[in-house]
């Protein structure tokens, strides 16, 4: 009888999960609560079924919701990992679902550099269809004092490619079972993702520009301002990744968790790169320097 139920393939058949059914649901809940507060901001009301769900506690309720199905999904994953579920083809296959989630927040970033190319490149259509009377049919629009490529930009450039190091250094310490270099790497990867979110939060709030302006403004802050979002992720992420390693989590041949925190840490610095060079040094404008 053991041995009709023995396993013989390399799969791992997982056991029935709620998971899935609670990220539906907080996702529901979240996006009428969202909705319920742009209201809100905007001195409106939003009934739902004859409920007032204007406000933030509908929104908090379904991010509540969001964010501990996060941690019990992922730490069931983990749970399965240590049971010795995550077998290489599992491993595998868990590697293609972290390239195609990049993939996907590839295309996504693309959104945001073809609207910023659109509308600079294109600038008649922009005051045509955008309503940006004030680009004076140039890039970036008149009036507009962008940020100084070579200051700040820069210094967020140089503290993204250090912290490309710093992981790289955690990898290889992992692989030859350093555990020290791992959590020092990983130390320094987290420290300095907080100082890039703290100076790009200067920057803003040294603007000349706001997201209501006009285009240019819009198109900045949303595509810097999604990777400073996508920063403080993927800080939460190694973060979650040390505190796993200091309790003695992953060994050379099995660090499905740490290979994915890395993989996305080097995707939001390429982006950054390509943010750099397109937005700050290319989309410069005569007054860059002030």
């Amino acid at each position: 009888m053991a041995e009709a139920h023995t396993k013989n393939h390399d799969y791992h058949l997982v056991e029935p999960s709620p998971w899935p059914f609670t990220a539906s649901v907080g996702a529901f809940i979240m996006a009428i609560g969202a909705i319920g507060l742009m209201r809100w901001l905007k001195d409106d009301t939003f009934h739902v079924l004859g409920l007032n769900v204007t406000g933030w506690g509908v929104f908090a309720i379904g991010l509540a919701v969001i964010l501990y199905t996060m941690y019990a999904w992922w730490r069931d994953t983990i749970r399965e990992g240590h049971q010795g579920h995550h077998t290489r083809v599992v491993g595998l296959h868990l590697r293609y679902g972290m390239i195609m989630f990049i993939a996907s927040e590839v295309m996504f970033f693309v959104a945001w550099f073809w609207a910023y190319f659109d509308a600079s490149l294109f600038t008649g259509e922009a005051i045509q269809y955008a309503r940006v009377e004030a680009t004076g049919g140039h890039w970036p629009p008149a009036g507009i004092t962008t940020f100084d490529p070579w200051h700040l930009p820069l210094l967020n450039t140089l503290i993204l490619l250090l912290s490309g190091t710093t992981v790289t250094w955690a990898h290889h310490a992992l692989l030859h079972d350093d555990r020290q270099g791992l959590k020092w790497g990983l130390t320094f990867t987290v420290i300095l993702g907080v100082i890039f979110s703290i100076c790009q939060a200067y920057e803003y709030s040294h603007a000349t520009f706001t997201f209501a302006d006009n285009i240019y403004g819009a198109t900045f802050f949303m595509a810097t301002g999604f990777h400073g979002f996508h920063v403080i992720v993927g800080t939460i992420f190694l973060a979650v990744i040390l505190g796993r390693a200091a309790m003695g989590d992953f060994t050379p041949k099995n660090h499905f968790g740490f290979e994915a925190a890395a993989w996305y840490w080097h995707f939001v610095d390429v982006v950054w790169l390509f943010l750099f060079v397109s937005i700050y040094v290319w989309g410069a404008g005569a007054t860059g320097g002030h």
